[in-house]
């Protein structure tokens, strides 16, 4: 459920550039429903989870409340720019990625090492981006910020697969490569370039 329009991304009108006000907010619109649909899959593995280690579950709550933070950066941002909320359809790729017959390896995968890495590698382009637009200086802070965090929330991925692995006598390197192939068929395609120095930062 949403209370803007709901689109398929093929659907969605085309995009002005970031030289232009409105090409600013519309990406913040879009950055801000990725936002919010890691909020609420947080929530969802909390829900679905409840046997997951408390260390584990406790640091998921920080991440989400860290997720609930950048929406609210995003939606304010927009504001300052002159649009709102609903401006544009949003899309729910982040949540039709994961299903209820996660385990919660697959879930972390999924959502802290696949759906937020790739959030790396897109917000670094996003912050070149907007190298030499007018009136950048507040969104590329905010686009900077949620980028440098999100490498925290990747790494607790990365932290919480090898130690839930390891505390199941799993071998992490092998179930990784094992587990990404049975799951790619359901995963949104990658289309930036992997970022080396931001992922090795993320483990």
């Amino acid at each position: 459920a949403r209370d803007v329009l709901l689109l398929h991304p093929k659907e969605h009108p085309p995009k002005k550039g970031f030289a232009t006000p409105e090409g600013q907010a519309r990406m913040l619109h879009d950055l801000a429903s990725i936002e919010l649909q890691a909020m609420e899959l947080g929530v969802r593995t909390l829900v679905e989870f409840p046997e997951a280690p408390q260390g584990f579950k406790e640091e998921l709550v920080a991440v989400t409340v860290s997720e609930a933070q950048h929406l609210r950066m995003c939606l304010e941002g927009i504001e300052a720019l002159g649009f709102k909320w609903g401006d544009w359809p949003v899309h729910s790729a982040l949540w039709r990625a994961v299903s209820s017959e996660d385990t919660l390896l697959d879930r972390i995968l999924i959502v802290h090492r696949y759906l937020e890495g790739s959030g790396l590698d897109a917000g670094d382009t996003l912050i070149r981006r907007l190298e030499g637009t007018a009136g950048k200086d507040t969104i590329q802070k905010i686009v900077k910020q949620i980028n440098f965090e999100e490498i925290g929330h990747v790494n607790f991925g990365s932290v919480w697969y090898r130690e839930i692995c390891r505390q199941n006598k799993i071998d992490a390197a092998e179930d990784f490569k094992d587990r990404m192939a049975s799951l790619r068929v359901r995963l949104p395609k990658r289309v930036e370039p992997i970022n080396r120095v931001l992922r090795t930062k993320a483990g």
